[in-house]
This record gives structure tokens, sequence and C-alpha cells, in this order.
């Protein structure tokens, strides 16, 4: 695959995990009922919920901003998928495991972004 598929993939998830994430930290800060009554149902606290909102938001930010803060951009991506693992566990626990395929959805699609991300910006380490 080439650089240039590559990007046009990374990029494209970047944009529609930045979309999902976005807009449930959004309807999280703003009390929206709907994903309000959901995460309640689940078992999460009011304070929990608020705190997803600015952290969903604040890694969206960091993950539109090209070539920049890649350490952080590594800390966002494991973030995204400690959400996605809670989210899949919570619903299958408490509801049903159709109420948990968006989950699987948001795993897939960021696990593909983030492989994109390694292809285009390999990890170095430093051996001291």
């Amino acid at each position: 695959m080439n650089s240039k598929t590559t990007k046009i993939i990374y990029w494209t998830g970047v944009v529609l995990t930045s979309l999902w994430f976005g807009a449930s930290g959004f309807f999280e800060l703003t009390t929206n009922k709907i994903v309000w009554e959901i995460t309640q149902q689940l078992g999460y606290p009011a304070h929990f919920i608020y705190i997803l909102g600015v952290v969903k938001l604040a890694g969206v930010l960091t993950l539109l901003i090209p070539n920049k803060l890649l350490r952080l951009k590594e800390w966002v991506f494991t973030g995204i998928y400690f959400d996605i693992i809670f989210a899949f566990f919570s619903k299958l626990a408490v509801l049903n495991f159709a109420a948990a395929t968006d989950a699987i959805i948001a795993f897939v699609m960021v696990s593909v972004t983030y492989f994109m991300f390694r292809k285009l910006y390999p990890a170095t380490y430093v051996v001291a």
C-alpha cells in the first residue's frame, strides 16, 4: 500500500473517529437526555460522564492536529480503546449484545485508523 493510500485511509479514519467521539463528548457535556440515560443505566455516575465528555473532545482536537503531538496521539488512541472496551462490556452486561454492536464497529474503525497511524509514523525507540 503506498503512502498516499495510507494517508487517505488514516485521515478518513481520523475524521470518522473525531465525528463519532466528538459528538459523543458534546452530548455528554450538554447532558443530552438519550446519552445520559443510557450511560447512567450502565451504572456510570454523572461526574464521570462530564469527565468523559471533556477527555473525548480534548482527544479529538489532538487527533486533528496534523503531524504533531505523536506521543500524545498514542495516548488518545489508548483512551479511545479503553472507552470502546468499557462501553462494549457494560452494554453486554446490562443491556444486550445488539446494544454493544456500535462498540464493535468503533473498535474496527479505530483499529484500522491506528494501524495506518503506525504505518505513517513508525514507532522509534531509543535504547539508553
